[in-house]
């Protein structure tokens, strides 16, 4: 079976997926999180300056770890973009790619890649050391149907412990910011399968980067009318309906969307 490789977004690691590999292996496939170096058990190591350099260092993670493509990527976010240049640079290594809320040039403008109301939050945070109001504001821009209650103090201080195992430097946080920033797509789909999933609840990227993305390469989207950034977390049931409908379509042969 062709196995899944998850790539999470800006300053996340592999942890920050929850329970959503061990229910996307429900598929049958072998699914493995990988982090972006800088982040996560990789947060001692320098972000690379691009994009393209992040989907290297994956590679080099995969063949370390002696598994050989082709391969499944599921991506949100940076890790979206990341998947982007591997597709490119690659294509034969990809059998599929599954896109989550990301924002690519050339097809959108930076205001909508990044919603301007949330610059001074960006900003603050970026000065701050307190890992729990880093992870309060973090959840308050990236989700809208996250847990209430017990459970959403649970999952805070969760995020806030594996802030303190594996903190992030300022540097590499704003590397990887620099990177995403610049890092441009091809105004061709890559040959590979790809389906992206865009939520149109967004609070930090516009929904309309996945759509202009979607029809800018004439891929299957998929909308979800209530979810935030993080929409594994927000509706992780409603990510594998939308990546199981995609496989069943998908040709046995011939890549396409």
């Amino acid at each position: 079976m062709t196995p899944w490789i998850l790539l999470r977004g800006l300053t996340r690691e592999t942890r920050h997926w929850g329970d959503f590999p061990e229910r996307l292996q429900e598929f049958g496939a072998p699914v493995l999180a990988l982090d972006l170096p800088g982040n996560g058990r990789l947060c001692r190591e320098a972000s690379p300056a691009s994009v393209e350099a992040m989907a290297e260092h994956v590679r080099s993670q995969l063949q370390g770890q002696g598994l050989a493509p082709p391969y499944r990527l599921l991506s949100m976010s940076l890790g979206a973009m990341v998947a982007v240049a591997w597709a490119d640079a690659r294509p034969y290594e990809i059998a599929g790619a599954v896109l989550i809320n990301t924002s690519l040039r050339p097809f959108s403008p930076f205001t909508q890649r990044l919603r301007p109301a949330n610059y001074g939050t960006l900003l603050r945070l970026a000065l701050t050391s307190d890992e729990g109001r880093w992870e309060q504001a973090v959840l308050r821009l990236t989700t809208r149907l996250a847990p209430r209650g017990p459970a959403r103090v649970r999952l805070l201080d969760d995020w806030a412990i594996w802030r303190r195992e594996c903190p992030v430097s300022r540097a590499n946080a704003l590397q990887q910011l620099w990177a995403a920033a610049r890092y441009r797509a091809p105004a061709v789909k890559p040959a590979v399968p790809m389906l992206v999933l865009t939520s149109q609840q967004d609070g930090l990227v516009d929904t309309r980067c996945s759509e202009r993305l979607a029809q800018a390469w004439q891929c299957g989207i998929a909308r979800h009318p209530q979810a935030g950034h993080d929409l594994p977390l927000d509706d992780s049931t409603w990510v594998l309906e939308q990546i199981q409908r995609w496989l069943a379509d998908q040709p046995v042969t011939a890549p396409g969307c």
